[in-house]
This record gives structure tokens, sequence and C-alpha cells, in this order.
């Protein structure tokens, strides 16, 4: 499922690493290129487990977020882009999720990407550049993507993507502009894309999950869960292929001589 690795990778991490064994808390800072995760804007009460690993996800080993209540119980987990100014032009962030199969009235779920130090607390969304998220009240299931021409709705629904997850990659076009792909890994519907201009002329330096749906029962809970199996930034594909006909040209430059 890592598309990307041995691609040059900017930035990467994933649940199956070590540091992660003996469960998931804030602080933890594995891989590289990002920064330690932060639990911040998680309520306090209901008192519980709001963040930590299963391995009954489809996506195997996965960092995964619970909640403990329907109306309240929301946990975040979100972390910084550690290169200077955040997600340049030409890069690519992915991540792998899966989503809950159940839904539940003013309640959702989503990723954003964002400029800020931490996460952003409940109904916040200052610093917020970017957001692929489920509200059930207005969408009913569906994928929301939220940026500069407010919010659109997908193709996808939550159906579509807990299957088997689905990987999302937003690349930036131009320091205001992104492209985004959300392809669920079931099989069961196609891709969706989608390009269009951030909220804000400000970087792209932090990421974070939320969940806020149905209680949840334990890390067990597949249904009710939001799980991530990994993350990355890599080079758009152009990027790379100009790089490797640069490496093709030092070799013949070398067999010349």
């Amino acid at each position: 499922m890592l598309t990307s690795v041995g691609s040059a990778q900017i930035a990467f991490d994933t649940a199956t690493d070590a540091t992660y064994a003996g469960g998931w808390s804030a602080g933890q800072n594995a891989g590289y290129g990002f920064g330690a995760w932060s639990f911040n804007g998680t309520d306090p009460t209901p008192a519980g487990q709001y963040q930590g690993m299963s391995s009954s996800s489809p996506l195997g080993t996965a960092w995964t977020l619970l909640s403990h209540d329907s109306q309240t119980g929301l946990a975040s987990a979100g972390r910084a882009i550690s290169e200077p100014g955040g997600l340049q032009v030409g890069q690519t962030f992915e991540t792998v999720i899966d989503n809950p199969t159940t839904t539940h009235f003013y309640r959702g779920w989503g990723i954003s990407l964002n400029n800020g130090t931490d996460n952003n607390p409940p109904g916040v969304s200052t610093g917020q550049q970017l957001a692929a998220y489920h509200f059930e009240y207005f969408n009913y299931g569906q994928w929301t993507v939220a940026d500069l021409a407010g919010d659109t709705g997908t193709s996808l629904y939550n159906t579509d993507t807990a299957v088997a997850g689905m990987k999302l990659d937003v690349t930036l076009t131009s320091a205001t502009t992104y492209s985004l792909t959300m392809t669920p890994l079931g099989g069961s519907a196609s891709p969706y894309t989608q390009t269009g201009s951030l909220k804000t002329g400000d970087s792209i330096n932090w990421i974070q999950f939320q969940l806020y749906n149905n209680a949840s029962s334990g890390l067990d809970d597949t249904a009710n869960n939001f799980e991530i199996s990994y993350m990355e930034i890599v080079p758009e594909p152009a990027s790379m292929a100009l790089l490797g006909l640069g490496f093709g040209g030092l070799l013949f430059f070398r067999r010349r001589k």
C-alpha cells in the first residue's frame, strides 16, 4: 500500500513503526519530516481513551481515533510539516485512512491541511486551508471538500471509503492552488478529483485528523473508529522524472568521458 516508498520521500511515517508498538501517545515522533503528534483539541470529557493503536483495521495496524459519546467526545490528532515553509509547490501530501461506517446527526470526521502551530479546537477552522470531511447533518454520508470556493460535495460516500480505506493525495500546484485525489481502495467507487484554490495565501504546515461521531466500544470497533495507516510527502511525478533525466544525463556524460 505504501506506493511512494523509494521515491525520494520528503517526509514519511507509518503506524507500523516500532515507536508505536506500545501504543500511540502525544509527543511521539517517528519517521522523518513531520513534527511530534499533538492530541490538543481532544475533549477532556467524557473521560476515556481517545487515541490508540489498532490491528483490527482493514488497513492493518493503524493510528486510531475513538469517540466516547454521540454528542460530545471529539478526538483530535495532528502534527507539523517540518520543512521550513511547510508543503512546497510541486509536493504531494498523501495519507491512507479508513473511516467509520456508522454515522450520527451533527457528527462526523475530517482531514484538514492548516496553517498553524497546533490543532484547531472543536468548531474552529482558523488557519484551515483545505479540508476533506464528512458531517452527517448536511451531507448524509457524502464526503465534502472545503476550500476558498466553499464546500463541494464529492462523488464519494462513507460506505465507499470504509470498505478497504481511502488514499488521499493533495498536490500544491502553486502557492495558492491545489489538486486533490481521493481514491477508494476497495474498488467500490471511482476516484474523485478536484482542483481549486486554498482559503488564504498562507502556507500548509500542519496536518490534523478529527473524529466526532458515534460512541466507540474500543480499539477494535472499526464501525465507529477513524483509522490512519501512514502519511508522507513526496515530489510530484513530473519533478521525479526531471530528476531522473538529470541523473541519466550525468551518467551519459561520464560514459562519454
